[in-house]
């Protein structure tokens, strides 16, 4: 009995010795704290003409505020719930929690138990018990890197929101758009037959010839052309519509071009803003977070590992004897392993996760400047689209005082049919650029709004 009792105390003052050295070692600890990029961002990430007045953000609005038409806001709040990229981005969120939680429970002990039933001696029930002490931080960092990859799925899963938002906000507009140069187009056509009309009248009374009416009925015919064009690409985009939607192609329900209103102020904020709220630049960031945590486990891997190993149990030659106090067993004991020669795998391993951190980094760098890119754009493009808006309406405006007089001067016989022709073809033209100008506008406020990272709040 002495012995026995003698062999314990040896174990547990190896235990002892193991867990002291764990401790002693873990001021060692290898892994550094995060540590963000440094002046990655600043006011030269905007133009110097487009540098803003005052901190506020378009951004800061909900999509609900900016795109106040109802049915609109119908297909959007549909969208978010059905669309399978925000399904999907869901289901990453899942994923990167499920590594998360394994991450967590690295820290905790595995324990397993094995049950056996033969002949003797083969009858045994025993467990078994492992710990590895994180004394260098690899366990650690391989949490957090997990805990930067779920807080990038869910930037991701942002992302992808806003990204639905605008596409949904801009092909909505671009419906309206088309439904208006359809109507336009409807008009000149009904103007059109009309022409044609006066023009054979003309020719009867000897006014014009037969060269006024084949010119007069081409114009027509363009004009129809122009319209099943139209059909076509309304069809299509609806198509598009839903399948952001998730839903069978069909019509889309929709209002009219002209009862949009824009009243959320074109505000783009400091330059600084777009770390804080545009999705894909903290996608990047915590993509380089992740990457930089992964140098932390690569570099404990080069130190030796402490792990403490224990195990008891059962064991007896009859099985109705096998928990039996008199045949309990057990053991305690302590490893550190140090790895010396693995065919360079642990080097081979630090140097991609450098690589992979300077990667993230170049990445997020590129994020960033990309992010200020679009929001100059956009701008640049709203107040383009704004003056081209005022330039389209006054010239289809001036075409329509051409046709007029033109059209008086042919029925005097005083004028060239072919100038009443070429004013009527221009006139359509403006007008339907004038639309695009329009839709324009209205994109380029989405696209603001998407460049500064809205629409997913």
């Amino acid at each position: 009995m002495q012995a026995y009792t003698n062999k314990w105390r040896t174990r547990l003052m190896w235990v002892a010795v193991f867990v002291f050295a764990g401790f002693f070692l873990s001021a060692c600890f290898v892994a550094r704290p995060y540590q963000a990029p440094e002046n990655l961002i600043d006011n030269s990430y905007y133009r110097a003409e487009l540098s803003p007045d005052d901190t506020a953000s378009m951004a800061a609005y909900s999509w609900k505020e900016l795109f106040t038409d109802a049915k609109l806001q119908q297909h959007i709040t549909h969208a978010l719930e059905n669309n399978t990229d925000i399904l999907n981005a869901i289901q990453q969120i899942n994923i990167a929690e499920a590594y998360l939680k394994q991450g967590k429970a690295s820290f905790f002990p595995t324990v397993t138990a094995t049950v056996t039933a033969g002949t003797a001696p083969n009858n045994s029930a025993i467990g078994n018990l492992s710990w590895e002490a994180d004394v260098w931080g690899k366990i650690k960092s391989n949490k957090d890197a997990a805990l930067a990859n779920l807080l990038g799925s869910r930037a991701a899963y942002q992302a992808v929101m806003s990204q639905l938002v605008s596409s949904l906000a801009d092909t909505y507009y671009r419906l309206m758009a088309l439904d208006e140069e359809k109507r336009i187009t409807e008009e000149s056509i009904a103007n059109r037959e009309k022409n044609l009309e006066t023009t054979r009248a003309l020719k009867d009374a000897g006014k014009l010839t037969a060269v006024a009416i084949e010119q007069s009925n081409a114009l027509l015919i363009n004009s129809k052309g122009i319209l099943v064009n139209l059909d076509n690409n309304i069809k299509l985009l609806e198509n598009y519509f839903c399948l952001l939607l998730n839903v069978p192609s069909q019509h889309v329900d929709r209002n009219t071009l002209g009862e949009q209103k824009i009243n959320v102020p074109l505000s783009v904020g400091v330059p600084v803003q777009l770390l804080a709220n545009r999705p894909d630049v903290k996608v990047a960031e915590y993509n380089y977070m992740s990457a930089f945590f992964g140098v932390n486990a690569a570099k404990a891997a080069f130190y030796p590992s402490l792990t403490l190993n224990a195990g008891g149990g059962f064991q007896a030659g009859d099985f109705d004897k096998l928990f039996d106090p008199a045949v309990l067993f057990g053991a305690v004991a302590g490893s550190l392993m140090q790895p010396v020669i693995n065919k360079r795998q642990i080097r081979t391993q630090y140097e991609v996760a450098k690589a992979r951190k300077e990667i993230a980094y170049n990445n997020y760098k590129k994020t960033i400047l990309t992010a200020a890119k679009d929001v100059s754009d956009a701008l640049f493009v709203y107040e383009a689209q704004d003056q081209l808006t005022d330039l389209k309406q006054q010239e289809f405006e001036r075409y329509d005082v051409t046709i007029s007089y033109s059209q008086d001067l042919v029925n005097n016989g005083m004028g060239n049919f072919l100038d009443v022709i070429t004013a009527m073809q221009n006139s359509l033209n403006a007008r339907l650029n004038y639309v695009d100008a329009q839709y324009g506008r209205l994109s380029a406020i989405v696209q603001l709004y998407r460049a500064l990272g809205g629409g997913w709040k």
